[in-house]
């Protein structure tokens, strides 16, 4: 039984011959991010850690919820002075009343309750057996004064804050184990379905250290497919028992990665990215907390800006490409990573298929009009990707015209030929060449298909007007008809090309650009990508299933079509993340419609003042409260006033003054251009969260090192 979403995707993976049952990776010595425990139980650990629900964006893990709302701190000298002199006064009206000053008033509780026998003739108390009631009276009147003097003092402030409490490293209480009904090692939602021998047989692998996260996270992405209807109970149990830990398994056969280098949670789905720092321009309860980012976050798409080195493909695009791919392994999601050959998105073991494109050795080519048999839908897409960087940012630009040019050829070719014409003869159809032309003519005549010769004869008569665009269309081309990509975005039936159609099943792919020495064709690829994912994730029938595309480096990508493509990926459950070195590799009418359009915004350190004014706009502004501090000099009018404050002028070596706060609250830019330019430590990056269900997370000031 396959997993949840991925039927009809066996054969995908890099290396086209299968892995043996027995050949598969090792099973990680411990779970992610828990240090194994002595007794061998560290999934059981893992999987038992609390994961409270919380504000967006926070690593779930073991977290702990803090205030939203910053405690007022006293200062350590006030808090420490305010003790001692508490503890003084208490001093003092303890010796006021033993030595008798007070008078003896704080004696008559005692002499209340206490038998007339056991006074002597003047009341007071006699000394038979009433030395044991006599020291323990004062003993606590003693405590009485010390308790209502330590309250005042803070004194248990200060033992938490200086005391033996703080000098020893904080240990995690030790959570008690949970009942068997809510202990999610005993598969309680298959008990509860009925299928008791499942869970057993899981809950026993689970104990044996047989069982690993993403096992853990597939097997309940199929469950979820038994709840939904898409398989029956039967057919998991079956699985289930014959498989154990093993069992619907992604077409691959792979168990986990090769190697991770982040942590990860796949039972809520977040990679760790880093820590919030403790700054003051982060809100209270996001301080000190890891920063995790899963599918309800991506969902919303993810823009990262900033120069190169500030770690973009590190610390971000690796991680979460690395986490793509272990939900694709459970079932959950489809992830397409595009970037430069060699720029460190994960070994090829950790995909299905790679396409190194201009690479005689790749195994995989890439469709280039992106799997589909409409001449129309695919002309839209190959213009896109042709000359998408060119068009005006409003409809009725460039990309329509170049649109209709497409389809006039690619129809009546497709009708000739029974596929699309390659990049050779693309490039003859566009420049107008007489031999292509009037052999597709005499097709279309032989099999008398009148509707497409017409759309023929308007390609015929809009060639050579000044306004065509097939010139244009002809030299883009132009860039992928070189010797590099003879082998490449074959339609014969050669070669085994890649398509975005399949989507729906949770493939993992990366495809290499050859930017080296072909920046151009690159970024048209890239945009061919984009607008392939943008235009299948639309038609998707499982949207159960993540879609992803990670592009590193999206210069030249954005266009007008590609923003109002992100902007429908959300109801698609679909995201992209991109990353740019500047904000001037988009067009300036795209920029701001571009960060309206992703939820999530990253702004590393080493921002230009340029792009910080960009990212402070959308951010916008908040109310806070300004404290105006005015000193005042104050001037005697007696004269032992003037002598007073002469002496004290040449004491302090400053005049006397008076202090005056003024507290007002005024609207601030939540991140200004200066502090994003300025103000972001090397290894830092400024974020801000949107979910899928609209949930916001203001700005934060995070270490991606942490």
């Amino acid at each position: 039984m396959d997993s949840d979403g991925t039927r009809d995707a066996r054969g995908t993976h890099a290396n086209p011959v299968p892995r043996a049952r027995s050949d598969m990776p090792p099973m990680p010595s411990q779970a992610p991010g828990v240090p194994p425990p002595p007794d061998n139980s560290a999934f059981l650990t893992w999987l038992r850690t609390p994961r409270p629900e919380t504000l967006p964006g926070v690593w779930r893990f073991g977290h702990r919820p803090r205030p939203e709302v910053e405690p007022a701190l006293i200062p350590g000298r006030q808090l420490i002075s305010g003790a001692l002199i508490a503890f003084l006064v208490g001093w003092l009206v303890w010796s006021l009343l033993q030595n008798g000053y007070v008078g003896t008033w704080w004696w008559l509780p005692l002499l209340l309750i206490t038998p007339d026998s056991w006074r002597g003739r003047d009341g007071a108390l006699g000394q038979t057996g009433t030395a044991l009631l006599y020291t323990g009276y004062k003993v606590l009147i003693a405590l009485i004064i010390m308790v209502v003097v330590g309250k005042l003092g803070r004194w248990g402030e200060v033992w938490r804050r200086f005391g033996p409490p703080a000098w020893r490293p904080a240990v995690p209480a030790q959570e008690p184990p949970p009942a068997p009904e809510q202990d999610p090692a005993e598969w309680p939602q298959l008990r509860a379905a009925g299928a008791v021998d499942a869970a057993e047989r899981l809950a026993a692998e689970a104990r044996a250290g047989l069982m690993r996260d993403v096992d853990h996270a597939r097997i309940a992405r199929a469950w979820q497919g038994v709840r939904s209807g898409r398989f029956g109970l039967a057919t998991f149990t079956g699985a289930v028992l014959q498989e154990g830990a093993a069992a619907c398994l992604h077409p691959s056969g792979e168990r986990d990665l090769p190697a991770r280098i982040a942590r990860h949670d796949l039972l809520t789905g977040q990679v760790r990215l880093g820590t919030t720092a403790d700054d003051a321009r982060n809100p209270y309860a996001y301080r000190g907390t890891g920063l995790g980012l899963g599918p309800e976050l991506l969902g919303t798409s993810l823009l990262a800006v900033g120069p190169a080195g500030s770690g973009k493909t590190g610390t971000v695009i690796r991680p979460l490409a690395e986490s793509l791919c272990l939900h694709a392994l459970a079932g959950r999601a489809a992830v397409v990573v595009v970037g430069a050959a060699g720029a460190g998105l994960g070994p090829a073991d950790a995909y299905d298929v790679v396409v190194q494109i201009g690479n005689p050795e790749s195994v995989y080519d890439l469709d280039l009009y992106g799997g589909t048999a409409d001449p129309d839908e695919a002309a839209a897409v190959l213009a896109e990707a042709l000359v998408g960087d060119l068009a005006e940012p409003h409809q009725g630009g460039d990309t329509r015209r170049s649109t209709t040019v497409l389809a006039q050829l690619l129809g009546p070719f497709r009708s000739v030929h029974g596929r699309f014409p390659s990049v050779p003869e693309l490039r003859q159809l566009l420049d107008g060449a007489p031999a292509p032309m009037a052999a597709l003519r005499k097709g279309l005549e032989d099999s008398r298909q009148e509707s497409l010769l017409r759309e023929l004869d308007a390609r015929e008569r809009q060639m050579g007007n000044p306004g065509d665009v097939g010139g244009i269309l002809a030299d883009r081309v132009a860039l992928l008809d070189r010797p590099a990509f003879a082998g490449f975005f074959d339609t014969s039936g050669q070669s085994r090309p890649f398509s975005l159609k399949a989507l729906d099943h949770p493939v993992r792919v990366r495809i290499d650009l050859p930017q080296r020495g072909h920046a151009d064709a690159s970024r048209m690829l890239a945009r061919l990508v984009l607008a392939q994912f943008t235009a299948s994730v639309a038609v998707r029938e499982d949207r159960s299933l993540f879609a992803c595309l990670v592009i590193d480096d999206a210069t030249g990508v954005v266009t007008p079509e590609a923003v109002r493509g992100v902007q429908r990926l959300r109801s698609g459950n679909a995201g992209v993340v991109l990353t740019l070195r500047t904000l001037d590799d988009v067009p300036r009418p795209l920029r701001g419609p571009l960060l309206g359009a992703t939820g999530c915004r990253m702004a590393l350190s080493g921002l230009t003042p340029w792009d910080g004014q960009d990212f402070a706009e959308v951010w916008g502004k908040e109310w806070i409260e300004a404290r105006d501090v005015t000193d005042r000099q104050i001037i005697a009018e007696t004269p032992a006033g003037k002598v007073l404050h002469a002496v004290r002028q040449v004491i302090t070596g400053k005049a006397p003054t008076a202090r005056a706060v003024t507290v007002r609250q005024v609207e601030r830019e939540r991140w200004s251009a200066s502090e994003l330019a300025h103000g972001v430590p090397p290894g830092h990056a400024v974020l801000s969260l949107t979910t899928v269900k609209g949930e916001h997370a203001p700005p934060l000031l995070v270490d991606l090192r942490g």
